[in-house]
């Protein structure tokens, strides 16, 4: 661990309100007041220094899944695209609905991560949706949240119980809102290139009917719900009116339902087939105009590693997701501060602090005292997409030329990745 004077960036601390050029300094592994002896001092002139990205939502696929991903690929590919902090997914296998998996990937997490890894843990078992996981003990074993990710509680009754539960242990509960009966079949978006390409619909409806049946819930039992990954107009209005009457709802979007919609999937390109699908232009608007206004609370990668042969196969059977950790920053800015929609204050607000707050994590932060987990970015600078740290490969910008270059990442005050050395030593 070394002791960092960083001179000269334009740095962004939206929990503190501070947006200016000034000197920041590290001192063993914290953010300090002043400069530490023996201080490595960084002049960071025409970059930006923003608090390590918090990602809420993402799949690093160990155990079980490895020719897709491992902690160590995934979290490496998180440094290289500033973020510090990853919110694992439960859909391991085995999955997270016990404590002795917790503990299993926890020593995974610390003998492999290049960034800080929270679990998430199982609503129910197996995610089966039928009987609800060991909620208390699974926050004693350390989860944040908890989640079905991918397997969307069907059971009203069941999905009224973990409100109730979560509510008592103050976990989180976050739910991938898809309606099954109405999905099963779906492969995009049911609209104008679902004709087009002659594939199985997947209706908004899909989507918007979870989204109600959870405000309705969290009404009921006064829980707190957060909705996964928002690619409707429709679900964007409910959530909006909800918050309004007062209902603790809270929700997030992803890079790629900002910056795309269904045509991606021209030419029946599999690496822009995802859950849930892309959707139309005016609901690329909606999603921006929510997390405009606050309707979105925060932006997730739902980063999806999946193996060449999951994805290089005919449409229908191609795997579902994409990676997202590397370009997340870069995608949003160009869709959404390049574009004039947002400041680039409120797109790290929307990446660090509200992701952080959300869960209560120490994290997203410049203050004196917090974590020194922070990334350089220079947003003069174009790159094309064209190397991953992760183990998959499937996204779809890849070979792109992309916006805002991550220079240098951190994590507790040691350079864990630079755009010149790639990934540096534990």
């Amino acid at each position: 661990m070394k002791n960092f004077t960083i001179k000269n960036a334009r740095v962004i601390d939206p929990a503190n309100g501070v947006d200016k050029v000034k000197t920041v300094y590290v001192a063993n592994g914290k953010f300090a007041a002043k400069a530490a002896e023996k201080s490595e001092v960084i002049d960071a002139k025409g970059l930006v220094l923003i608090p390590g990205i918090v990602d809420i939502h993402a799949h690093l696929r160990e155990p079980g899944q490895t020719s897709k991903e491992t902690i160590r690929t995934g979290t490496s590919a998180a440094a290289a695209g500033g973020i510090t902090s990853v919110v694992a997914m439960p859909n391991t296998v085995p999955a997270v609905d016990n404590t002795a998996t917790v503990k299993l990937i926890d020593e995974l997490i610390k003998q492999n991560a290049v960034v800080k890894v929270y679990q998430t843990g199982c609503i129910t078992e197996g995610r089966a949706g039928q009987k609800l996981s060991p909620i208390g003990s699974l926050k004693n074993a350390g989860v944040v949240a908890i989640t079905d990710d991918g397997a969307c509680v069907q059971n009203n009754e069941l999905m009224r119980n973990a409100l109730e539960y979560a509510d008592m242990f103050s976990l989180l509960v976050m739910d991938h809102c898809q309606e099954a009966s109405l999905t099963a079949k779906g492969q995009v978006h049911e609209g104008e290139w679902s004709c087009k390409l002659g594939l199985a619909g997947w209706p908004s409806a899909g989507e918007d009917l979870i989204v109600s049946r959870d405000v309705i819930l969290s009404h009921y039992t006064g829980a707190r719900v957060h909705l996964q990954h928002l690619s409707s107009a429709y679900s964007v209005d409910i959530v909006r009116r909800a918050k309004a009457r007062g209902v603790r709802v809270s929700a997030e979007a992803t890079p790629h339902h900002i910056a795309l919609t269904d045509a991606a999937c021209e030419g029946f390109n599999t690496n822009a087939k995802m859950n849930p699908p892309l959707r139309s232009e005016s609901d690329r608007k909606a999603i921006i105009k929510g997390l405009c206004d606050g309707t979105i609370d925060v932006i997730a990668t739902d980063h999806a590693p999946h193996s060449v042969n999951d994805k290089d196969k005919e449409f229908d059977y191609a795997s579902f997701g994409i990676i997202g950790f590397e370009t997340s920053f870069s995608v949003c800015y160009g869709a959404l501060v390049k574009s004039g929609a947002m400041p680039i204050n409120r797109l790290v607000e929307l990446m660090c602090s509200k992701p952080a707050q959300l869960l209560g994590l120490n994290a997203g932060t410049l203050s004196i005292g917090a974590p020194a987990d922070f990334a350089l970015i220079d947003l003069e600078a174009e790159y094309i997409y064209e190397k991953t740290y992760s183990r998959s490969s499937n996204s779809p910008w890849l070979g792109k030329k992309l916006p805002a270059k991550v220079m240098q990442t951190f994590v507790d005050g040691r350079r864990v990745y630079s755009a010149e050395k790639g990934i540096e030593a534990r």
